[in-house]
């Protein structure tokens, strides 16, 4: 089955969601991303027992930190579904990159090219 999602959609494969640690994620807004999202096991699934769990709690944090920095905690996503849900998979990805384009482009990019000037 080919699934089909939008191609700005980049895909870094962890063994868990656990394993994603908050300065990655920070990391990749500072390099100019304008969303993430963490699609991890179904709650009570986790093949590492708890991975998801933390991994939810981060990307909460994550959130606060964002709305903090005034680059919004909407651009920052955790999603629980199982392996065996890919059309889930290509349906949350086209409904985050909307949800970006409608937030617009990242400040932290806009900042970037203006101090290149």
């Amino acid at each position: 089955m080919r699934l089909s999602y939008p191609t700005n959609v980049k895909i870094v494969k962890v063994p868990c969601t656990g394993r994603v640690d908050i300065l990655l994620i920070l990391k990749a807004f500072e390099s100019g991303v304008d969303g993430v999202y963490l699609a991890g096991c179904l709650e009570g699934e986790c093949h590492f027992l708890r991975g998801n769990l933390r991994a939810k709690k981060r990307v909460q944090y994550v959130k606060t930190l964002l709305d903090e920095v005034g680059l919004g905690s909407g651009r920052v996503e955790m999603v629980n579904m199982s392996s065996a849900q890919g059309q889930r998979f290509a349906e949350v990805a086209r409904e985050m990159t909307e949800k970006i384009r409608v937030l617009g482009p990242s400040p932290v990019k806009r900042s970037k090219v203006e101090g290149r000037k």
